[in-house]
């Protein structure tokens, strides 16, 4: 590795996982994570359901089934080495109605493909000797799917970083990136002298396109936010489920439906759902940027997608806005918790990337070019999948 200084952008998961990767096979190089926060893991890492995925969903052959499989043996190895919860509670996805078995049958045979370990079809009676208030007429027994604290590993990855010589820089927001005389120079909000490195690996997560145009001037796929928001249910009735309960998911959407996930705080949520946000990182419906929804408006592939989805988003927005229709969904496999049983709870923003016809980019999407790395697409499972996410973007810089 000829470069002697490497610089990544974001302080998620992804990135300090990154930086880790390179600090401990590239000894000697100095790496700088710059985090425009004032803390690591602020938005998608510290938002989302806190799941351990084991490769149920992913086309058998992509990046995300290969990097999911892996990553969550290291991941698991990780938090066992750190003391970090880790808990494989296990997963149902439940199949409630016929018109689903057609859906259900090629989710069994794509996990089946992509080795999901333990991974059993069960009759709806045998349902209930996993989750006995789960109701369905099969289900796929996921036990190697967990749970875990991810702001929890994104803070001991990064204390590695430190450890090894690297560096941390919070509140430091990127707004300027140029080569020049063979290195990447990197200005920082607040003026001085821009940064110098050899490599710059841009893993930016919900900002990760504009960060990228300041490297290449191309703003597609763009991110278009979608706020995913969690209903928490009353500890009266959180002992109903044991682990996680899942609905088939459409393929036509990287989203994988409202689900019921215990958290390792022992808490039991609901969701998330998958509404388009007003604010990139807009956590209330009341969050709205008119620059956000500018940029959103005026790019080709929000129409194209809404042109196309539009009934699908009509009702993920009234399941936003009413409990009732929220639970509707979701008590069709728990039917005894319903809207009378939860509250309002947290919601994260998922970074979809949206190519320039309305497609949804589906697999993890990485680019290099003249010092740069890009991370341009790395949604669910991400943070399952970063350890593994790391040494796949190590190998393929610096092979």
């Amino acid at each position: 590795m000829g470069e002697k200084t490497v610089g990544v952008v974001g302080g998620g998961i992804l990135g300090v996982a990154i930086a880790r990767e390179i600090v401990r096979r590239r000894p000697g190089t100095e790496v700088v994570v710059l985090e425009k926060e004032d803390r690591l893991a602020a938005h998608q890492t510290g938002h989302n359901s806190g799941v351990v995925h084991a490769g149920i969903y992913y086309k058998p052959g992509s990046l995300k089934a290969e990097l999911c499989t892996r990553g969550r043996l290291l991941l698991r190895e990780f938090c066992a080495e750190h003391a970090i919860a880790y808990d494989e509670c296990g997963k149902l996805v439940v199949a409630v109605d016929a018109s689903e078995m057609e859906r259900f049958d090629t989710l069994e045979r794509t996990a089946t493909a992509n080795g999901v370990p333990g991974l059993r079809r069960l009759s709806s009676a045998e349902i209930s000797e996993v989750e006995p208030h789960a109701t369905g007429l099969a289900a796929l027994h996921s036990p190697a799917t967990a749970i875990t604290d991810y702001v929890g590993i994104t803070r001991a990855i990064a204390d590695e970083v430190v450890s090894s010589g690297g560096e941390v820089r919070l509140s430091s927001p990127v707004t300027g990136i140029r080569r020049e005389a063979g290195r990447v120079l990197v200005q920082v909000a607040g003026g001085g002298a821009p940064l110098a490195v050899d490599h710059l690996v841009v893993a930016a997560g919900l900002q990760s396109d504009r960060v990228a145009a300041l490297v290449d001037g191309d703003p597609s796929p763009a991110i278009l936010p979608f706020r995913g928001e969690y209903l928490a249910v009353s500890r009266t009735k959180q002992e109903l489920v044991r682990g996680m309960v899942y609905p088939v998911p459409d393929p036509q959407y990287p989203f994988l439906g409202v689900h019921f996930t215990r958290r390792v705080s022992g808490e039991l949520e609901v969701g998330p759902n998958a509404v388009l946000a007003t604010q990139r990182e807009g956590y209330r419906r009341r969050d709205v940027s008119a620059a956000d929804l500018r940029d959103v408006l005026t790019y080709p592939g929000f129409w194209h997608l809404a042109r196309a989805h539009w009934r699908t988003g009509i009702d993920e927005v009234i399941g936003s806005a009413s409990m009732r229709a929220f639970m509707r969904k979701a008590s069709r496999y728990v039917p005894e918790i319903g809207a009378a049983d939860v509250v309002r709870a947290g919601s994260g923003v998922r970074a979809q990337a949206v190519d320039r016809d309305g497609s949804l980019v589906d697999d993890f999407r990485i680019v290099q070019a003249d010092g740069v790395t890009l991370v341009r697409n790395a949604p669910s499972p991400a943070a399952t999948s970063s350890l593994a996410i790391a040494a796949h973007v190590v190998d393929q810089t610096w092979a």
